[in-house]
């Protein structure tokens, strides 16, 4: 599956727009990860429990859009976003979103 966050795929051509879709992740905060930050916060530096449940966070919603995609016949996906929103107290929620396409290389 190509992913780019680009309205075109140099190389190729789009066949076929399949339309937008998503993948969507909710996630609530490890207790331990934020009273680790709080301390962290006091003498500065990288959250890195934070940094690490994040990036599982990305690559969660990620693998969801990208599952979708190929359920409905792309091969690629256009104009890959993420977006992220605290909903509720302690929870997050992180959208993975962009357009599905069939393309096929020019020759």
């Amino acid at each position: 599956m190509i992913v780019v966050t680009t309205n075109d795929l140099p190389g190729y051509r789009v066949d076929r727009v399949i339309g937008e879709l998503y993948g969507l992740t909710v996630r609530s905060r490890n207790v331990g990860t934020q009273i680790g930050a709080s301390f962290k916060a006091l003498i500065g530096g990288e959250l890195k429990g934070l940094t690490t449940q994040l990036t599982q966070t990305r690559d969660e919603a990620m693998s969801r859009l990208v599952e979708k995609a190929e359920a409905i016949g792309a091969n690629a996906i256009l104009m890959m976003r993420y977006d992220s929103n605290e909903i509720g107290q302690g929870y997050q929620e992180l959208v993975a979103y962009g357009t599905a396409v069939v393309v096929s290389p020019l020759t």
